[in-house]
């Protein structure tokens, strides 16, 4: 593929560089043996922190490199064309960091952002229940002060490094009767007492991610374990979601991107009635299509990243288009990828058919599509309502 000229500095280059070393010389060749085993990938991870990796987008006071969410959007982009299910468990350590970052103390963030920017500990996010995805004014797991404590009780679900993690933060209920007001966030540690873990959920897709449940029977954490102020905690998490969600699309383009590298590669090769498929014009419209719409995404993130890394606040409308056109690009590119490679495509020893099962989960987690547009549509509908 050639690269477009997105005026990246240079150092931006050498995370694409280091990513894309990563992917070739530790990811390629053992993704499948991960996928089949479902078993999740300690030494890749071992590899990304000591490649700084973890880091990029955590100041370096901190411990970081101190980058901003184009740094992060490249490197996800270029771990995904190896492997998204790798790629979401190094995102979703950020993803449950983010909370920390844009909204914890000083002591919080001395003690926890080091450790996860180092790689050493892992971090994950946990919003979602089995009642509250969507809706997440609707979760029910409560936390009520007790003296010196907070102690909760409930449950998340589907929740990316369960179990694997060292630090989660926590959305739960403090006031039962404000709705999405009522909500605060807590940083929880494995190890916590009252704190434990599900099984580790079998996935169509992402199967060297682990997936768990989180369980809360009166689960005491320490008091300044808070995190903001009480009745901040759904603030949090949209604030959260709106910087990680260009990330997730970025990790779209690089499994589209590597989609469409291997169709096209195939479509060269394949030879029938006496020529390559790929001199057909039906399968040239089908990669003109798919390199089109990456091409299109990848503009589209590193605009929006720029926009967050300039200062700007009111992301959630773009935040949310760069999670949608992109995810969506993926999941159609994928399956386009395995229609052009036939019978070959939907065998299990062609990376297009993992990426077509990877790719379905990227148009869920993080807020589905349709629950984007409903973003983007109400953003719209309040900007016009002003003209």
């Amino acid at each position: 593929m050639t690269q477009v000229n997105y005026f990246l500095t240079e150092e931006q280059q050498m995370i694409i560089d280091l990513a894309r070393q990563i992917v070739e010389e530790k990811i390629i060749p053992v993704r499948n043996e991960l996928d089949e085993n479902e078993e999740f990938p300690w030494a890749i991870i071992k590899d990304l922190a000591q490649a700084d990796l973890f880091g990029l987008f955590i100041p370096e006071e901190y411990g970081g490199m101190g980058g901003g969410s184009l740094e992060i959007c490249l490197a996800l982009e270029h771990l995904a064309h190896g492997c998204i299910a790798i790629t979401t468990t190094y995102a979703a350590s950020a993803l449950g960091g983010y909370p920390i970052l844009l909204f914890g103390s000083e002591e919080q963030k001395k003690k926890y952002l080091p450790e996860i920017a180092s790689g050493k500990k892992l971090a994950a996010f946990g919003l979602t229940e089995a009642n509250a995805g969507s809706d997440a004014a609707g979760i029910q797991t409560t936390a009520e002060e007790d003296g010196d404590f907070w102690v909760l009780n409930g449950s998340k679900q589907w929740i990316t490094n369960g179990g694997e993690a060292e630090i989660y933060t926590i959305i739960a209920k403090t006031d039962k009767h404000k709705g999405a007001r009522g909500a605060s966030a807590f940083i929880v540690e494995k190890g916590d007492a009252g704190f434990s873990f599900g099984k580790k959920e079998r996935k169509m897709g992402l199967r060297a991610s682990s997936t768990r449940e989180l369980f809360f029977d009166d689960c005491r954490i320490p008091k300044d374990r808070i995190l903001g102020r009480r009745g901040q905690g759904f603030i949090i998490a949209m604030r959260t979601l709106d910087l990680a969600r260009p990330g997730i699309g970025a990790v779209g383009v690089g499994l589209a991107q590597a989609a469409l590298d291997e169709a096209a590669r195939y479509a060269r090769q394949r030879v029938q009635f006496g020529q390559p498929i790929i001199s057909f014009q039906a399968i040239q419209h089908m990669l003109a299509d798919m390199a089109t719409e990456i091409e299109a995404s990848r503009a589209l993130i590193y605009s929006v990243a720029r926009t967050i890394d300039s200062g700007s606040k009111n992301i959630s409308k773009i935040a949310a288009m760069a999670k949608l056109f992109p995810t969506e690009t993926a999941m159609k590119v994928a399956v386009d990828a395995v229609q052009i490679m036939g019978g070959y495509g939907y065998m299990k020893e062609c990376p297009v058919e993992k990426m077509m099962r990877d790719a379905k989960v990227l148009q869920i987690y993080e807020g589905t599509s349709q629950i984007l547009r409903n973003v983007i549509g109400k953003a719209l509908n309040s900007e016009y309502a002003k003209k």
